[in-house]
């Protein structure tokens, strides 16, 4: 007959010590947790945005939601547009340009994706990325200039291309309503192909506007500009055998006459005329002038 168990040894109280100490080793870690933790309560510490850490590969992305692509967009969206970017460290701003570039190839006509990546990205170091997203945009949206006015903006303000930015304007005046709107914004990209410094090139656009113009006034209009062009390009010929020849930049328009390299200085017949910048250029004048352009 084998021996009786003790009580403090039943197999019942020896689960229960054993749950007993588990409990109080998880007690101890606690603790210790606590006092870490309210340790380190006011220590300094970089304040993240979580929602943009990171970004998952496309397939994944369109797997997770049962294929359905544009509801895979609009979540990528959303984590886009609840970032806090006053939190956003610079780090964080590539991945968040890949977001939206995601968003950009899930569903190209996402509108407050191409908003916010025209809004956000391209002043925090990720052009490339607003100009893919506007891209994709201006290329579904028929309806819409939006897309198309900011990828010219850009054109214009970040890659010093006016050449480009004219053509994206164009495309962008394209899908506003017949009117003025219209002609203001075609008036605009004249304005900005004029800065191009291949005249022959800016000189071609214009007349191409000029061909396609409906109304008789605007292409009276751009036909004007044409001629504008084509006297700024004739003062700049004669302003380059002037330094050729006599080694020293021009100092007025008007010694291009007197040393016979022109017989006259070209008329602009918007009546703002040609000046010489601070770098030595012959450029358009933006304003009148209030006594004579031949300065």
């Amino acid at each position: 007959m084998s021996p009786a168990v003790p009580a403090d040894r039943h197999p019942r109280s020896v689960a229960l010590l054993e749950m007993a100490g588990k409990g109080l080793a998880m007690i101890a870690l606690w603790g210790l947790f606590v006092t870490f933790s309210l340790g380190n309560r006011d220590h300094p510490r970089r304040i993240l945005s979580p929602e943009i850490e990171v970004t998952l590969p496309l397939f994944v992305q369109v797997l997770g939601f049962a294929g359905d692509r544009y509801l895979a967009a609009n979540i990528a969206a959303i984590r886009a547009l609840v970032v806090e970017t006053s939190k956003m460290t610079p780090d964080q701003y590539p991945v968040l340009g890949r977001v939206q570039e995601d968003v950009a190839w899930l569903n190209p006509a996402h509108e407050d994706n191409y908003y916010t990546a025209a809004a956000i990205l391209p002043w925090n170091g990720e052009l490339e990325a607003a100009q893919n997203v506007l891209a994709k945009a201006a290329a579904v949206r028929y309806f819409d200039y939006q897309p198309a006015f900011y990828y010219a903006f850009h054109r214009l303000h970040y890659y010093q291309d006016p050449v480009g930015a004219s053509e994206a304007l164009l495309r962008a005046a394209e899908r506003m309503p017949e009117g003025d709107e219209r002609l203001q914004m075609q008036n605009l990209a004249a304005i900005w192909v004029s800065r191009s410094q291949d005249l022959q090139i800016a000189i071609r656009v214009v007349e191409g506007m000029a061909q396609q113009a409906k109304r008789r006034d605007f292409q009276a209009y751009l036909r004007k500009r044409i001629t504008r062009l084509q006297g700024l390009k004739d003062l700049r010929s004669a302003q380059e055998l002037y330094v050729q020849r006599y080694q020293r930049p021009l100092p007025r328009l008007r010694d291009l006459v007197t040393f016979g390299l022109l017989e006259k200085l070209p008329d602009d017949p918007l009546e703002f005329g040609y000046e010489i910048d601070a770098a030595g250029q012959i450029v358009l004048r933006t304003s009148k002038p209030k006594e004579s352009n031949e300065k």
